[in-house]
């Protein structure tokens, strides 16, 4: 989350008298992330978080990703709901961005996750990807391996060599090492692809939701939880915290067991997941507007996250039982 664009009162006003959600009583800008414009609104009606789509979000894009959000809380995931106006609609336009309301979930994301909250991600994103089972549309990964060599060459357009002495030749043998290895055919499906715990909340020990759906798409279900070993079991100092990976692996595969070639892929795709953020951050590293009301995310720690998956030789160094 973040604010890119700012909303003047006139404009809200305006915007807001589509809807039955009674008069505005605070209007506050958000952060943290890096994707949108996202304030936080309280109204009459309750709070809310409205939001701008941004320059990494593609328009036609937005049907899928609010009408996952209704179709995984209508299976019992704990999600963010759409909010619609009076006319039924919930994506709107709002200085001259395309904009739309959700629900406010209780809770608070955890900046150092223990061992329980790394189980009950691990539960969570299993629910999730049952749930989205049945979810009729689909979207390709627009972050996906043959995305990412492209995306290497517009961060170095961008002056982002300097952030690691050897990024280079790293990158460029990983990138070789990907698109050689990566694994076909594994289960696929629905994924949340963005889990870190900044899009998780909870309440004291139990998990009270899951938010920003923003890059979900359909791809391998493994490399969500790719994604998640990389975001939730490092320590602050870049080393790998086997115990936290077994309490993830355990607690997801408690409702969906990975297949043999979904264990023997995992190194690969917990190297691809830290390739994938790595880009990505160092990317927004450079290019990101000057006075955005944002926070950035430092590169190195996915060099440091990637440089140990590289000497990864089996899934069990994550806690997993073969």
């Amino acid at each position: 989350m973040a604010v890119y664009t700012e909303i003047a009162d006139g404009e809200l006003e305006a915007f807001l008298r589509d809807y039955d959600l009674g008069e505005v009583l605070a209007f506050k800008g958000i952060a943290e992330g890096v994707e949108n414009s996202n304030y936080l609104l309280h109204t009459e009606a309750g709070f809310f978080i409205l939001t701008l789509y941004e320059r990494r979000v593609r328009r036609e894009d937005l049907p899928f990703f609010l009408g996952l959000m209704q179709h995984l809380a209508s299976r019992g995931i704990a999600c963010p709901l759409p909010v619609k106006g009076r006319d039924g609609v919930a994506l709107r336009e709002l200085a001259g961005r395309p904009a739309a309301i959700i629900s406010f979930l209780d809770g608070m994301w955890i900046r150092r996750p223990r061992v329980s909250h790394c189980a009950e991600v691990g539960t969570a994103l299993a629910h999730l990807h049952e749930a989205g089972r049945d979810f009729p549309m689909t979207r390709p990964n627009a972050l996906a391996l043959a995305d990412w060599r492209p995306l290497y060459e517009k961060a170095r357009a961008a002056g982002c060599g300097e952030e690691d002495a050897g990024l280079d030749e790293l990158v460029a043998d990983e990138l070789d090492a990907l698109e050689r290895d990566w694994p076909r055919g594994l289960p696929f499906g629905v994924i949340h692809a963005d889990l870190f715990p900044d899009n998780v909340f909870f309440l004291g020990e139990e998990l009270s939701g899951l938010i920003d759906f923003y890059f979900a798409c359909n791809d391998f279900l493994a490399y969500d939880l790719a994604i998640c070993l990389n975001a939730w079991c490092f320590e602050p100092d870049a080393t790998f915290n086997i115990t936290k990976g077994r309490a993830l692996l355990s607690g997801y595969q408690a409702l969906r067991p990975l297949s043999e070639e979904e264990r023997a892929a995992l190194p690969m795709l917990a190297r691809g997941a830290a390739l994938r953020f790595l880009l990505t951050r160092l990317y927004d590293w450079n290019t990101t507007p000057a006075g955005a009301f944002v926070t950035r995310k430092d590169p190195r720690e996915y060099v440091r996250k990637l440089r140990f998956h590289r000497q990864i030789g089996s899934a069990s160094e994550y806690g997993i039982d073969l």
